[in-house]
């Protein structure tokens, strides 16, 4: 069974839990310049460059990756943000793009299988994936960044699209079960991300189920390139992800219109990981695990969601207290294709199917 067919099949029985914030337990441990750099001979101070810890300091990861099992994630993203050579140029490590996503996946696989085997020894049935995460990138395809002259743009289509192909060859390589586009800003950027796992699923002959997950910009509801919620879905629904939803922008209390109104509308799996709430104004996150799990199983109560997690500020313990939320409640039933009407000006229009 493909690894698209088992995660359908395991959210059709309950609602499942991807991990939560990566940066957020790295800078819990208070790491150093010298935990960053670690052998390597780079010309730039390496400090926050959390994705090249897979190669200077993957028992972090690793410890990291692991704690979000043993809090009850079904699925676990790898270390991989910033990893692509946009990014990581801040860093001038733009030639370890490669090493870091192929080693970032292998701690997550060889992670995931553990969890997976120890379970299969105790009898219980229980699959866990990797999601090799993708960032937005610093660089936008649909707006300038030079206000006096709009038609600018730091970078094209189809570099980006070779940048974001860098990483998913290496990511799968790794032993990612899925490509996760998340925090999607700039719905552009996502299509050159989608062509790019296309292309490589053409390359190697096989599906590679793409995970794709916006971020909004203010409480509207539109990412920074302007596009609702509805309006991304139907931008985005030809790469047939197994799951979409809406990750990081705000807390649950704020993304909750935004997620009802994507589940009554989309025919694939919801997958949604909030922030912890809103930044304190020292940029914390302050909303303790119960109270984020609380505002989730209102959502697991309407039956919104298939897929639950959590994005800045979130941690194991946010995890492990979720699960218990939404525990016994009936993961959301897929969306029967709507027929859409566009009317000019207007949003798209959902109409009885």
């Amino acid at each position: 069974m493909s690894a698209r067919e088992r995660l359908k099949t395991a959210a059709g029985e309950r609602i499942l839990l991807t991990d939560g914030a990566f940066g957020t337990e790295i800078q819990n441990r208070k790491l150093t310049e010298a935990d960053y750099r670690g052998a390597l001979d780079l010309s730039r101070d390496q400090k926050g460059n959390n994705d090249i810890l897979a190669l200077t300091r993957p028992d972090v990861v690793d410890a990291i990756t692991r704690a979000y099992l043993e809090a009850g994630s079904d699925i676990v993203s790898t270390n991989t943000f910033s990893a692509n050579r946009i990014s990581q140029a801040d860093y001038a490590a733009e030639a370890l793009v490669g090493d870091i996503n192929r080693a970032s996946a292998r701690i997550a696989r060889a992670a995931a299988n553990d969890y997976e085997a120890k379970d299969a020894k105790n009898g219980i049935g229980r699959p866990r994936f990797v999601a090799g995460a993708i960032g937005p990138t610093n660089k936008t395809l649909s707006l300038s960044p030079d206000v006096n002259d709009p038609g600018f743009r730091e970078i094209d289509f189809d570099e980006l699209k070779a940048v974001y192909r860098e990483q998913i060859d290496a990511l799968l390589e790794g032993g990612a079960d899925f490509i996760l586009i998340e925090t999607i800003f700039d719905t552009l950027n996502a299509k050159a991300g989608i062509m790019a796992a296309k292309d490589a699923a053409a390359a190697l002959g096989r599906d590679v189920p793409l995970m794709i997950s916006m971020t909004l910009t203010d409480l509207s509801g539109r990412n920074l390139s302007g596009h609702t919620v509805e309006a991304f879905w139907h931008a985005v629904r030809h790469a047939d992800a197994v799951t979409i939803g809406l990750n990081c922008s705000f807390g649950a209390q704020q993304l909750r219109p935004h997620v009802q109104a994507l589940s009554g509308i989309a025919d694939t799996l919801i997958m949604a990981y909030p922030n912890a709430g809103l930044p304190n104004e020292l940029g914390e996150y302050d909303e303790l695990p119960e109270q984020t799990a609380a505002l989730l199983k209102e959502w697991a109560e309407a039956g919104w969601v298939n897929i639950i997690g959590g994005c800045c500020g979130s941690t194991p313990a946010h995890i492990a207290a979720m699960a218990k939320a939404v525990a016994g409640y009936a993961p959301r039933r897929i969306a029967t294709p709507a027929r859409v009407t566009r009317l000019a000006g207007l949003e798209p229009m959902i109409l009885a199917a």
